[in-house]
C-alpha cells in the first residue's frame, strides 16, 4: 500500500513539473481577417443576389435532415466555391466524411479559393500532421480555439487549467462565397452524414442565403480573430520521424475501401444533388435572425447580456400555446423544470424529446436529466425519449454498460407556437447555458414550426418512448411496435448495471459539467 502511495505521489509530481512546463505561446500579432465582400460576382453569387432582391430583408432556409443531403450540400458548396470558404466546428473527424471534406477544401484553395478553419481543439487529437499540411498551403488557414499547450498526453492540461480547457467553442457553420451558409447540429464526421455503418445521429442543420449569411461571416470574423483563436503553426512543431501519412495517402485508403466507394456513389444519385445544381430547391423565406455567444465566454469574460441563453429565451417570446423542445442532452435542472410546469399550468402543451439511455452516448448526461423526470412528467410536461433503432430490438444490449449506442438523437431544436423555430448547435442543459459557446437561427415560420409538430406528432410515437406515470406514479415507458403496445416498467434496453451506472451519477453534485 505504502509503495503504491509513494509510486502515485511521483506520478502526481511528474505531472505537476510537465504541466507547469506547459503553457499557450503568445498569440503572434495579426492584422484582424474579415469575411469577402466583393462575391456577388460568382456563381453562387449571381444565383443568390436575385432571389434575395426578390424577397426583402428575408432570408432563404432549407432544412437538411438528411444526413447524406447534409454532406452532399456542403460537398456540393465547397466545389462551387470562387472566393472564400468559412469553416468552424467543434468535432472533425479523420474518417471518410472528414478526409473527402479536407480534400474538398484543399481543391478550392488550388483554384485559389480562400479557406478559414477554424477547429475547437477538444476533439483534434491525431488531427495535428493533417492540419499542419494543410496550413502550409498558402490559400488555407488552420486556427485551434482554446487550445491545449501539450500536443500529446493533452488530457493532463486540466490538472492545471481545467477552469479555460472546460469550456469549449461547440459552434457549427459552413459559409461559402459569403453567400450561402449551413448551421445547425453537425460535426464532421461520419455519423452525421450516415456513413458509419450502423451508428447514426439524427441530426438537423439549416442552409440558408440572404442577409442572415452576412451575419454569419461577421460572427465567424469575431471567433476567427478572437484572442483564444490561435494558429495551428504555432503550436504544431515541423512533423516527426517516421514522418506521418500525408492527406493524400490517407484520401487513397478511405476511398480503396468498399465502403468509401458505394458511400461516394450514393452522394452522387441523390436527387438533392440535382435540385442543388439546377437550383430547385424550395426554399422558405423568412425573417432569420442568428444568435451566438461570445467568444470570450470560455474565458469567463462575456457579459451577461452576451450570453445565446437569455437572448434565445427573448426571441422565442412567452409560449402561449405549446412548445417542442428537441435536445439530445436535456438536464433542465430546477429553474427550467419550475419554468415548464408553470408553462404546462398554464394551459401550454410542452413536448419534449430526448435520448433514452440505451439511445444516450453519455450516461452523465442522462443521468442530470433522470432527476427531474418525475417532476416534469407530475407537472404536466409530455416526456419522449428515442429509442436506440427505430422498431428495431434485436440489438439494444450489445452496448456496454456505460457505452455509446448504435443510434442517438443529436437535433438540437425548439418550436414555439407553432410560429417560431430554433435551429442550432444549443441544448438546453448547463453546459451550453454557461460553459461552452453555442450558435443558430432563429427563424419566423409557421411552415416550419408546422413541419416541427408534425414530424413529432407522427414520428414520436413510433420512434421514442413515452414516458408516463402509472396509477401508482412510478415511471413507466411506453413503445407502440406494429404488433401493439408495449409497456415497460424499467429503461428498456438497458441492463442492471447500466441503470445501476446512472443512479450512481445521479447522486453526484455533477449537474453543472454537464
Amino acid at each position: 500500500m505504502r509503495a503504491a502511495v509513494i509510486g502515485c505521489g511521483l506520478v502526481l509530481a511528474v505531472a505537476a513539473a510537465v504541466i507547469g512546463c506547459a503553457s499557450l505561446p503568445p498569440l503572434p500579432p495579426h492584422a484582424p481577417s474579415l469575411a469577402l465582400q466583393d462575391t456577388a460576382g460568382t456563381r453562387l453569387g449571381s444565383a443568390v443576389v436575385p432571389l434575395a432582391a426578390a424577397h426583402p430583408g428575408l432570408s432563404g432556409v432549407y432544412p437538411l435532415a438528411a444526413g447524406r443531403d447534409a454532406f452532399a450540400a456542403r460537398a456540393a458548396l465547397a466545389y462551387r466555391a470562387e472566393r472564400s470558404i468559412d469553416l468552424q466546428y467543434y468535432i472533425w473527424r479523420k474518417d471518410l466524411t472528414g478526409l473527402l471534406l479536407l480534400d474538398a477544401l484543399r481543391s478550392a484553395a488550388a483554384r485559389g479559393v480562400r479557406v478559414r478553419l477554424l477547429l475547437d481543439d477538444n476533439n483534434t487529437a491525431g488531427l495535428d500532421p493533417v492540419l499542419a499540411e494543410l496550413d502550409r498551403d498558402p490559400n488555407i488557414e488552420v486556427r485551434l480555439f482554446n487550445p491545449f499547450p501539450m500536443r500529446r498526453w493533452r488530457s493532463l492540461g486540466y490538472l492545471g487549467e481545467f477552469g479555460r480547457l472546460n469550456r469549449r467553442m461547440h459552434n457549427k457553420s459552413f459559409t461559402v462565397d459569403n453567400q450561402v451558409t449551413i448551421v445547425g447540429g453537425r460535426n464532421i464526421g461520419d455519423e452525421y452524414f450516415d456513413a458509419a455503418g450502423d451508428l447514426l445521429f439524427v441530426d438537423l442543420d439549416v442552409m440558408a442565403i440572404g442577409p442572415v449569411v452576412q451575419a454569419v461571416s461577421h460572427d465567424f470574423d469575431r471567433y476567427w480573430n478572437s484572442r483564444s483563436a490561435y494558429p495551428v503553426s504555432s503550436l504544431v512543431g515541423p512533423a516527426g520521424d517516421p514522418a506521418p501519412p500525408t492527406l493524400e495517402q490517407e484520401l487513397r485508403a478511405v476511398r480503396g475501401q468498399p465502403a468509401g466507394q458505394a458511400y461516394i456513389e450514393a452522394i452522387r444519385s441523390l436527387p438533392f444533388v440535382e435540385q442543388l445544381a439546377q437550383r430547385r430547391l424550395n426554399l422558405e423565406w423568412a425573417t432569420t435572425q442568428l444568435i451566438s455567444d461570445d467568444p470570450d465566454k470560455v474565458l469567463d469574460r462575456a457579459r451577461p447580456e452576451t450570453r445565446l441563453a437569455p437572448r434565445l429565451r427573448d426571441l422565442l417570446g412567452e409560449p402561449r400555446r405549446q412548445v417542442d423542445v428537441v435536445s439530445p442532452y436535456f438536464v433542465p435542472g430546477k429553474d427550467t423544470t419550475r419554468a415548464f410546469g408553470d408553462m404546462a399550468a398554464r394551459g401550454v402543451k410542452v413536448r419534449v424529446l430526448t435520448n433514452s439511455l440505451e439511445a444516450t452516448d453519455v450516461a452523465a448526461v442522462h443521468a442530470g436529466y433522470a432527476k427531474w423526470r418525475r417532476a416534469l412528467l407530475e407537472s404536466g410536461v409530455s416526456l419522449f425519449e428515442l429509442r436506440r433503432v427505430a422498431g428495431d430490438t434485436k440489438s439494444r444490449t450489445r452496448t456496454g454498460p456505460l457505452g455509446s449506442s448504435g443510434s442517438s438523437l443529436h437535433a438540437k431544436t425548439f418550436g414555439v407556437d407553432g410560429g417560431r423555430v430554433f435551429v442550432g448547435s444549443f441544448n438546453l442543459d448547463p453546459r451550453s447555458i454557461e460553459l461552452n459557446t453555442e450558435m443558430g437561427f432563429v427563424i419566423d415560420s409557421a411552415a416550419l414550426a408546422r413541419d416541427l409538430d408534425a414530424r413529432l406528432t407522427n414520428t414520436m410515437p413510433h420512434a421514442a418512448y413515452e414516458v408516463k406515470l402509472d396509477q401508482d406514479g412510478k415511471l413507466v415507458w411506453i413503445e407502440r411496435t406494429p404488433e401493439g403496445v408495449v409497456r415497460h416498467e424499467t429503461e428498456p434496453g438497458t441492463s442492471i448495471w447500466k441503470r445501476a451506472g446512472v443512479r450512481i451519477l445521479s447522486w453526484l453534485p455533477i449537474d453543472w459539467l454537464l
